[in-house]
């Protein structure tokens, strides 16, 4: 097995458009907005087609090419239709702004992460969340909002956030993550919420507006009808041409049906079609943040596949001579996933696993067997490590900053880059990133 990837292990070079691409998504935002606002798209498109390029012409391999944009569809299906089912759902919530509220709106918001994803989430539960505290809405409102919702919240599906669905993509059980990742989700969940409570005990800006006003306490939802298609959207998630027997093309004994594709993408056309418009209007939908994620991710897919085979060739030959621990896994996928992205960051360090292990990420079975191995504690590690960490840093998550822009066009003077990591990831996050390392990873 070591040989036959070492034979079509690509030159060590290649990997330069994937380093590329990360660090231009990492630093484009921040040092050259105006110039990767507008050039984003075609650097993403022509990085990725020249890898697969390579792949097809001198290295006679469509192989992994096709199974990576047959990938590549699959994610970008689901995360269309979670993104413009809940962009067509307004929430108007009538409530006081007390930390009892904030508290409770947080935890069900993150437990609906879930369910939506976290750019679905970030997109539905960021505007009522401001209006709620519009008299004393501060940066640590959405601070805390990006640490919970658009990351941490969404570790207990694959549904949730993108390395999980990755994982799932790859062969890790649905249900796997809700049985395996509960409890650090608790604890995260509880330190963070208690932190929280003490930043709102310190806001006395209330104190200084006269809210005498009634309020109803009511929750006023438009356009309801999207949460059918955003239901039916969740569910085709099920439809595995691995799980259950479907239609089907065997490719190199991958099994491919795009039906549960072509039912997100045919819900995402027909909800957009009949949405509200008020609703869509009142949240000031638009579809930049799901094309730049379309875009940028076609290009993470198709360059990424020399570092992943580089990175399983690597463990193949150390095999036995790596050490390989759950506190190693954690921290290193979440230093990854702090300053590029968490999803190529699973992907990486998940490829080293298994190839330690003998196993290939690019075979379901592999990945399977793994999950059913002593072994299965790394993946917990990965996981936590993937999804926790992604909130250190604006680039870590996508939504992270979908968030801070729509923060930005209320008024919200939100930190910069280094004052966002100085000011609240390292005082705040950090410390329970700790804790969740020394009580499940140590």
């Amino acid at each position: 097995m070591i040989l036959s990837v070492l034979l079509q292990t690509p030159p060590a070079w290649v990997v330069l458009p994937f380093v590329s691409l990360l660090l231009l998504i990492a630093s484009g935002p921040v040092l050259f907005s105006k110039f990767w606002h507008h050039h984003y798209k075609t650097i993403s498109v022509v990085l990725g087609l020249l890898v697969g390029v390579f792949y097809a012409v001198k290295l006679n391999n469509l192989v992994l090419p096709v199974e990576a944009v047959a990938e590549y569809i699959s994610f970008i299906s689901l995360l269309c239709i979670l993104y413009i089912a809940s962009g067509g759902i307004y929430l108007f919530i009538d409530m006081e702004s007390k930390a009892s509220v904030n508290i409770l709106f947080l935890l069900a918001a993150a437990l609906l992460t879930n369910i939506i994803g976290t750019t679905g989430a970030s997109v539905l539960f960021i505007r009522p969340f401001m209006r709620i505290n519009r008299y004393r809405l501060k940066p640590y409102h959405i601070i805390f909002f990006i640490f919970m919702v658009s990351n941490v919240g969404g570790s207990l599906t694959p549904i949730g956030d993108p390395p999980l669905f990755m994982g799932f993509l790859k062969g890790v059980p649905f249900f796997w993550t809700l049985l395996n990742l509960s409890l650090p989700w608790i604890v995260a969940m509880a330190l963070l919420l208690t932190i929280f409570y003490f930043f709102e005990k310190n806001n006395k800006d209330l104190d200084e507006v006269d809210v005498s006003a009634h309020y109803s306490n009511s929750i006023i939802i438009t356009g309801k009808r999207n949460v059918v298609w955003l239901l039916i959207g969740v569910a085709s998630v099920f439809l595995d041409p691995n799980i259950m027997e479907l239609p089907h093309i065997l490719y190199h004994g991958k099994k491919i049906s795009f039906l549960r594709e072509c039912i997100q993408l045919s819900a995402a056309f027909f909800c957009y079609r009949f949405s509200n418009q008020k609703a869509l209007k009142s949240n000031n939908f638009d579809f930049e943040p799901i094309k730049e994620v379309a875009f940028l991710f076609f290009g993470i897919f198709l360059t990424m596949m020399p570092a992943l085979q580089l990175l399983e060739a690597f463990a193949s030959a150390q095999k036995g001579q790596l050490t390989i621990t759950s506190t190693l896994v954690y921290w290193s996928s979440g230093l990854f996933s702090s300053v590029l992205d968490n999803a190529p960051a699973y992907l990486n360090v998940f490829a080293v696993i298994l190839s330690d292990a003998g196993l290939s990420l690019n075979n379901m079975s592999d990945v399977k067997q793994f999950v059913g191995s002593e072994s299965v504690y790394l993946l917990a590690a990965l996981s936590v490590g993937s999804v926790f960490f992604g909130a250190m840093t604006y680039i870590g998550n996508g939504p992270n900053f979908m968030v801070k822009s729509i923060a930005e066009q209320a008024g919200v003077k939100m930190p910069s880059f280094g004052q966002y990591i100085y000011k609240y990831s390292l005082p705040i996050l950090l410390p329970v990133l700790i804790v969740i390392c020394l009580l499940f990873f140590i």
